[in-house]
């Protein structure tokens, strides 16, 4: 892939992948996981709230916190909060996953690194940690470690984020130009989750890449048509299709929307300026 179109498919992904770090830390923390502490001659009972101590109560509610700021960008407050959710209790591995995503955004990588080792320490089938860390390690360019990560992760029992798991890996072969690996990925996560525009416009943009623009329209079309997913992006990838395939007319249209809907964006500018092998 050249410069630009490696941008275009980390940009369709990023923001997904990242919400799923804070998806994954909220959604835990709405469930008490494993079983109530009895003595050993009493059968063994689902966890209720009742169960939590106040120090459990607290980590979780300064984590719940973490995770908000952490979702609006605020990573100093954020990274206070995860503090004081370990002061309360220094098991949460939860707690360390979003803490390497935090020192991650702040560019503090082997922080990060750290964070990530421990969380995976105290729970190694944590699979919100793993898919956070092959994200880390594909950022970083180091795909074998990543693929590696994404692997474990989508090996775990009852794993209930595959989709976005596959879409990650998906995207991550393609920024190591592995396109038939990554094209494999997408495809998978789009039959896990065929409504996700950013799975169609990651497949589509890779099936561009292969010089599959058949397919490559079908699959944008499907995001474009779709309430409220379309964007300068994906218009603008329909453009270079419609331009890959000879149909001026739908060009011309695609273009129309483009200008119309996002006359500011870089995209509409590149329309105007004929771009579409940028």
């Amino acid at each position: 892939m050249s410069r630009g179109r490696l941008q275009g498919v980390r940009t369709a992904v990023l923001a997904p992948v990242r919400a799923l770090a804070a998806a994954t830390v909220l959604a835990t923390l709405s469930a008490c996981a494993g079983t109530a502490a009895l003595p050993p001659d009493q059968p063994r009972a689902i966890a209720t709230a009742s169960d939590q101590t106040d120090a459990d109560r607290r980590s979780r509610t300064r984590l719940e916190l973490a995770s908000a700021y952490f979702g609006q960008g605020q990573t100093e407050t954020a990274l206070d909060e995860v503090k004081l959710a370990l002061v309360a209790n220094p098991n949460l591995a939860e707690a360390y996953n979003l803490r390497a995503l935090i020192y991650a955004a702040m560019g503090q990588d082997s922080l990060a690194e750290d964070s990530f080792a421990r969380a995976l320490q105290i729970n190694p089938q944590d699979g919100a940690t793993l898919h956070n860390q092959a994200w880390f390690f594909c950022q970083r360019g180091k795909f074998a470690l990543a693929q590696a990560q994404f692997a474990v992760a989508l090996a775990v029992p009852q794993y209930r984020d595959a989709a976005r798991t596959h879409l990650a890996r998906g995207v991550c072969f393609g920024l190591n130009r592995q396109l038939p690996e990554a094209e494999a990925a997408l495809m998978r996560a789009y039959e896990l989750e065929p409504g996700n525009p950013n799975t169609g416009i990651n497949l589509a943009e890779v099936l561009v890449q292969r010089q599959d623009y058949e397919r490559a329209r079908f699959y944008i079309g499907r995001v474009n048509d779709a309430p409220g997913a379309s964007n300068a992006q994906t218009l603008w990838l329909a453009a270079r299709i419609e331009h890959k395939l000879g149909s001026e007319s739908a060009k011309r249209q695609f273009g129309t929307r483009l200008r119309e809907r996002f006359p500011q964006s870089p995209e509409a500018a590149l329309f105007e300026r004929g771009r579409f092998d940028d």
